[in-house]
Order: C-alpha cells, then sequence, then structure tokens
C-alpha cells in the first residue's frame, strides 16, 4: 500500500481503492464511491452527542496498515476518537468514546456537530453509488433500490406498514453499492460493487437494528442500542468495513470471512451433518391455510388432518422424509405442551411416523410470553409481559425442562423456529441481564439449541437467522415467508424471490442446509414453478396438498406426482 503526503491530505494507492484522506477536516474520499463524513455520535439516554470541535488526524502506519485517528470534542463523553484503519484490501471505521453513560442511538458515517468552519446540525456522508443491495427480504420487494431508499437490518418487525422487513432475523450485516441503477424487484446489475459490512461479533450485537439512512445524496448509518447498553471507562463501537467486490453475494462472502477471520463467527455449523436432515419436508401450514373455510388456520393443526393430508400425498408418491406439525399444536406458545383435544395421541403419532422412517419436528414460536410467569418475561413500564427472557435463569431451566419433555418424553426430532423477528424493543422495557438487541436472540437460541441437543444430539435446528455469528445455533436456515409485489405494485414470482434469499443464506452460510420453505403461494402455477426449482436450491418443502390458499385453485393428483418426479427422480 503506498501512502503519498500533501499539506492538505494523505492519498493512500491499495491497488484495490483510492483513498484520500484530509488532514485538517474529519473526511475522506474514496474514490468513485463516497465522500466519508468522519464525526459519528454515540447519544445517551443523557443526551445528544454533538461535537463541538474537531482535532487534525493523525497518522500510525503499523506495516502494511494505515490508521488515522480524527479526534473529536464531545458534549456527551471525555474524549471521542473516529478511527479509520486501512489495510490492503479493507477501509473500516468506528468511534472510540471515553466515560460513562448508556447508548441510545449511535451513528457512523455522519452524526452531529457543529465544524471549526461553524457550519452546523446532523452531517453525513456524500454518496456516489446508484444503488443499494440488501439481504433482508422487505415488502414491497426490491432487492436492489435507488440509493435514495432507506434500509433496516433488523431484529424487529412484522407485517405492519413499514415493519415487513425482518424475514431474515437476523440477516447478514452488509449491504452493497453499484454503480447501475436497479432495474426490476428481483434483478441484480453487473459490478463493480463496494461491500459495507458491520464488523462485531455476538457480545456486541447489543443493538436492535442498523438503519441505513440517505438523505439528498448523503446517508449516514445508524445503531439503535435503545438504552441498554451501559458503557464505563471506554467503548469501541462495532466497525463499517468497506471493500470492492464482483457481486453482492462476493460482499456477502467478505463479511463472512472477515467475521471469521477475526474470531466473531465459527466457519461453519455447530457439530454434525445428519443424512435424514436433508430429506424433503412436509409443513402443514400452507394445508391448514388452504383447509381454512371460516375457522383460523391454526384450529386445523389437528392429528387427523394431518393424517389425511399424509395419506393422500403418498397415495401420488410423495414420502417426506421429515413432517413439520405447524401452529398450533400446543396450549400455550411459551410453555409448549401439547394440545391434546387435536392431538390425542402425539407421542404414539410420532412412534407411527418413525416406524415408517420418517422424523417429526414440531413449529416454536420464538420470544413468545404466552403461558409464561411474568418473572420469566422482559416486561414492559407496566410490569407486563412483553416477550419470553432468555437472560432469566428460570425461564432458561424451563426450556431445558420444555426440551427434555418433548424431545425425551415425546420423541419428536427437532424444531421449526418461527418469530425471531418479534425481538423485544424499547428503552423502557426491563430484563433481568443487561443483554440485548441481537445478542438477546442469540441467547434465546443458543439456550435452546444447547438444550435440544443434550437430549437428542440429532435434533434439527431450523431458523430463519443467516447471520454468520448464529452459525452455531442453527443446523438449517429457512427462506421464509414469501411476499407479494414490487414497488409499483407488480407481482413478483415467488421463485425469483426464493433464489435471491437462497443466494443470501448461501454466500453467508455455506455449511449450512437450506430449507426451501414454500409459503405463500400466490397461485397454482408459482407453487409449481417453484417445486421444480426447490431441489436445486436445498432441501425441498411441501406445505400444499388439495388447494392453494391465495388462488383457491385445486391441486390435482397429477400435479403431485410431477412434484414427486421431480424431487425423487426415477
Amino acid at each position: 500500500m503506498r501512502i503519498t503526503t500533501t499539506d492538505a491530505a494523505y492519498h493512500l494507492d491499495s491497488g484495490h481503492y483510492h483513498l484520500t484522506v484530509s488532514r485538517t477536516d474529519p473526511s475522506a474520499e474514496l474514490e468513485g464511491w463516497m465522500t466519508l463524513s468522519l464525526i459519528a455520535s454515540a447519544h445517551t439516554r443523557g443526551g445528544r452527542d454533538e461535537t463541538y470541535e474537531t482535532l487534525p488526524s493523525v497518522l500510525a502506519e503499523r506495516g502494511d496498515v494505515a490508521v488515522f485517528d480524527f479526534p473529536q470534542r464531545s458534549t456527551a463523553w471525555e474524549s471521542k476518537t473516529v478511527r479509520l484503519t486501512c489495510t490492503p484490501e479493507t477501509v473500516a471505521v468506528e468511534v472510540r468514546v471515553e466515560g460513562d453513560g448508556v447508548l441510545g442511538d449511535v451513528t457512523l458515517l455522519g452524526g452531529r456537530a457543529v465544524l471549526n468552519t461553524r457550519a452546523s446540525g446532523v452531517f453525513r456522508s456524500g454518496v456516489h453509488a446508484r444503488g443499494v443491495f440488501s439481504p433482508t427480504p422487505a415488502h414491497p420487494v426490491r432487492v436492489v433500490r435507488p440509493v435514495s431508499a432507506a434500509v433496516a437490518l433488523t431484529v424487529v418487525g412484522d407485517a405492519s406498514p413499514g415493519r415487513l422487513h425482518a424475514v431474515f432475523s437476523p440477516p447478514p450485516l452488509v449491504l452493497a453499492f453499484c454503480k447501475d441503477e436497479p432495474d426490476g424487484a428481483t434483478a441484480v446489475p453487473g459490478g463493480p460493487w463496494l461491500g459495507a459490512s458491520v464488523r462485531a461479533g455476538i457480545a456486541d450485537l447489543t443493538f436492535t437494528e442498523v438503519a441505513y439512512e440517505p438523505l439528498d445524496g448523503g446517508a449516514l448509518l445508524r445503531f439503535d442500542y435503545e438504552g441498554h447498553t451501559e458503557v464505563r471507562g471506554a467503548w469501541t463501537s462495532p466497525a463499517v468495513v468497506f471493500r470492492a467486490a464482483e457481486s453482492p453475494w462476493e460482499a456477502i462472502s467478505h463479511h463472512r470471512a472477515d467475521l471469521v477471520a477475526h474470531g466473531l463467527a465459527s466457519e461453519g455449523p455447530a457439530g454434525e451433518r445428519h443424512a435424514w436432515w436433508s430429506e424433503p419436508i412436509f409443513c402443514g401450514w400452507g394445508a391448514q391455510c388452504a383447509a381454512a373455510d371460516g375457522v383460523s388456520p391454526v384450529e386445523l393443526s389437528r392429528q387427523d388432518r394431518y393424517d389425511g393430508w399424509l395419506a393422500r400425498l403418498e397415495e401420488h408418491g410423495i414420502v417426506p422424509g421429515t413432517i413439520v406439525i405447524d401452529d398450533r399444536w400446543q396450549l400455550t406458545y411459551g410453555d409448549l405442551r401439547t394440545d391434546e383435544a387435536k392431538w390425542p395421541d402425539l407421542r404414539g403419532w410420532i412412534a407411527d411416523r418413525h416406524a415408517r422412517g420418517q422424523r417429526v419436528l414440531l413449529w416454536w414460536r420464538a420470544w413468545s410470553a404466552d403461558g409464561l410467569p411474568a418473572e420469566e418475561c422482559v416486561t414492559d413500564a407496566g410490569g407486563r409481559p412483553v416477550a419470553a427472557d432468555p437472560s432469566n435463569p428460570a425461564y432458561r431451566l424451563r426450556i431445558r425442562s420444555i426440551m427434555e419433555r418433548l424431545l425425551g418424553d415425546l420423541d419428536a426430532d427437532g424444531f421449526k423456529i418461527d418469530f425471531t423477528q418479534w425481538s423485544p424493543s424499547g428503552s423502557h422495557l426491563k430484563t433481568y441481564g443487561s443483554t440485548w438487541g441481537l445478542a438477546l436472540l442469540h441467547e434465546l437460541l443458543a439456550t435452546m439449541y444447547d438444550a435440544a441437543k443434550q437430549v437428542k444430539p440429532d435434533a434439527l435446528m431450523i431458523t430463519h437467522t443467516p447471520h454468520p455469528a448464529f452459525a452455531g445455533v442453527s443446523d438449517m436456515i429457512r427462506l421464509n415467508d414469501v411476499l407479494e409485489v414490487d414497488a409499483r405494485g407488480e407481482p413478483v414470482p415467488a421463485v425469483d424471490q426464493l433464489r435471491y434469499r437462497h443466494a443470501v443464506a448461501r454466500h453467508a452460510m455455506p455449511g449450512h442446509l437450506i430449507d426451501t420453505d414454500q409459503w405463500p403461494m400466490p397461485s397454482r402455477a408459482d407453487w409449481l414453478a417453484y417445486a421444480r426449482a426447490q431441489p436445486e436450491l436445498g432441501v425441498p418443502a411441501l406445505y400444499y396438498v388439495d388447494a392453494i390458499d391465495n388462488s383457491s385453485e385445486e391441486i390435482t393428483g397429477a400435479d403431485l406426482r410431477q412434484v414427486a418426479s421431480w424431487w425423487w427422480p426415477a
């Protein structure tokens, strides 16, 4: 890496990028991509963090690494320094503060300041790209959106407006920028690309969301800590790492490799992969929805219904290796005891399926406080339960007891874990421990995963969490529910959406199996097109038996035999 110096700036040429770092102002020009604002704010419960003086940058060279420090005087901290670390391939930005406080929002690549020029307010990095790739499915469907559109990488969401962006929760924390205008809901322009990823391990993932916030040609990144991360003495933020890439998929691979190289993610899954995990899956949720005529689909998670659906599938050559009993086989979501009115002999039913060479997974709604005592829950300002609290030893003991009951006594074979996007969010919420955000979700899944494996080592744990640091708490990544339309209101083919999701999961967690899911399908034609593609995208999963719920189209025996021929070719 070659560095030349002028009175105004340092000029870096690494062969992978060209960077001009100001010697006087908190800024750097990443040629062709961004004018980086090296202002940052670490707001606290006590008030805003505003920079009121910036000092000249300081360069330290350490072999082939150049480190630029930008000291800044802060209204909230005893000292604050934004650090720019340059290696031959990467440029990383982070902020370090000293003092005491409880973090609210933290912004990088911009923040609140009164500059030495006396300009004041919020400052942002200039963005010279045309499009930004998001690794998290959102509605409306837009894989590469205009660079002026916001992106949220989060573990908080649902189907409400502005919140349907946590289908992956968490996704890999990486954005990618391109020079071409996006064209089509799932189209990905050619290169070059610039990846921007978050370097942080589980211990530092105590925020609920990273938001890309653009405005009028500028943008910053906002990390939402929600008042749950306490600083005593000193704290350094996660780094935002820039690296050139040929595609957004390579940017995701770079993100994973960076975390692994820094000891912040494992190379692959925690344990052995068992052969039965790769066999085709039948999940009853689509069939429940299609059969729900005037009743809630959850009322149709019944032993007799599942027997009927599986018998029809077998009649037409479909014998799934794994069966998922979906919502709601249990009386309560929190304590997971069998609803015997719907499943009068679940243990015997599972034993019968085992005798046929099949395995049985149970659907688990993560975070649910339904049926739990308040003392085992995250609570609101009124003391009411909001979510299960995995930082509470009593709840962790309950999970172990549940695993012994379901995997031991009932002899089930694992779980499809859903609703991780219902992670608790709110500065006033109270937990037993101090963990929050993505880290609290990891604690929940780690508790479940470890407890399950102690009871049944080959138990299969399926999640929708394709963040590399979650590699050790999941065996299979599911692609999750299909969305509907693009920004113009036009339908987006299910197979195109799920190819994109598959590419995200495969590059973020290449050692994991992928559950291809299959719900909801807009039409019989979409269902057949996706069923044909599923074997090349991961473990095939069948959700429908008699009809498509959204279109009410009948599924014929010939349709089922066609699926069987695709999934079990002669």
